[in-house]
């Protein structure tokens, strides 16, 4: 390189736009502070309502939403039918106190990729967002089990119905290891195979099993003890 040359300047990374919604301004702004210090994170907003996050999410246009379901004006199950209608790039990440099995079961057929509980370490609040953002799916282990409950139950409902295509082996590997939020990157450095095949058995699987959402090869995965999520 001559003297007058510049070095060759890298693109930085973008950093994942993050929209903040709950209804407790004290635990907003805890959620705030620590995720603004995150180097891969930037907040564009934050809510206390589901209204409010509607209207800013349209504005901002976050990567990720992460949104507490009750709240007033427009819960959180309100705000999310809504978001996917109107910002249909933003996935949302439910962070709430309810762990029952009536609240798990209605976001996750909502369409949440991640739902976590407030008593959750913030290195997994991290990690849920990275995986939310990067198309994955997040459980806390607790929301889990009741997924488990969930999908015995609908399998003892559904006994007659005929079976699915048989997976193949491959393909089982592969759909544990999305049940376990891993991206399709580390799915491959795991096998040892291209990025691009395991991005066909994941096509594969779902049209085997005639599930099209992450989120329900998680249950099924789940379900059928596919997975060693806790």
């Amino acid at each position: 390189m001559t003297p007058n040359q510049d070095p060759v300047k890298k693109d930085k990374p973008k950093k994942i736009k993050l929209l903040l919604v709950d209804d407790h301004p004290i635990v907003l702004d805890g959620i705030k502070s620590h995720l603004c210090a995150q180097p891969d994170f930037e907040v564009v907003g934050d809510a206390n309502n589901g209204q409010e996050a509607l209207r800013k999410a349209k504005l901002t246009l976050p990567d990720v939403v992460l949104m507490d379901i009750s709240m007033p004006h427009m819960n959180g199950l309100e705000a999310m039918a809504s978001l996917r209608k109107q910002v249909p790039n933003a996935k949302v990440l439910i962070l709430t106190m309810h762990e029952s099995k009536e609240y798990i079961a209605r976001v996750v057929r909502s369409g949440a990729r991640g739902y976590l509980l407030k008593d959750s370490a913030p290195a997994e609040l991290v990690r849920a967002i990275k995986a939310v953002h990067a198309g994955e799916v997040h459980f806390s282990p607790l929301v889990s089990k009741v997924l488990i409950e969930e999908m015995a139950d609908g399998s003892k409902r559904s006994a007659e119905a005929p079976p699915p295509p048989p997976l193949t082996e491959r393909e089982r590997e592969v759909l544990s290891l999305i049940a376990e939020g891993l991206l399709n990157k580390q799915i491959a450095d795991r096998l040892g195979i291209g990025v691009r095949t395991i991005e066909t058995h994941r096509e594969r699987i779902m049209r085997k099993l005639d599930i099209h959402t992450v989120a329900g090869l998680t249950k099924y995965a789940i379900a059928r003890g596919m997975t060693s999520m806790p």
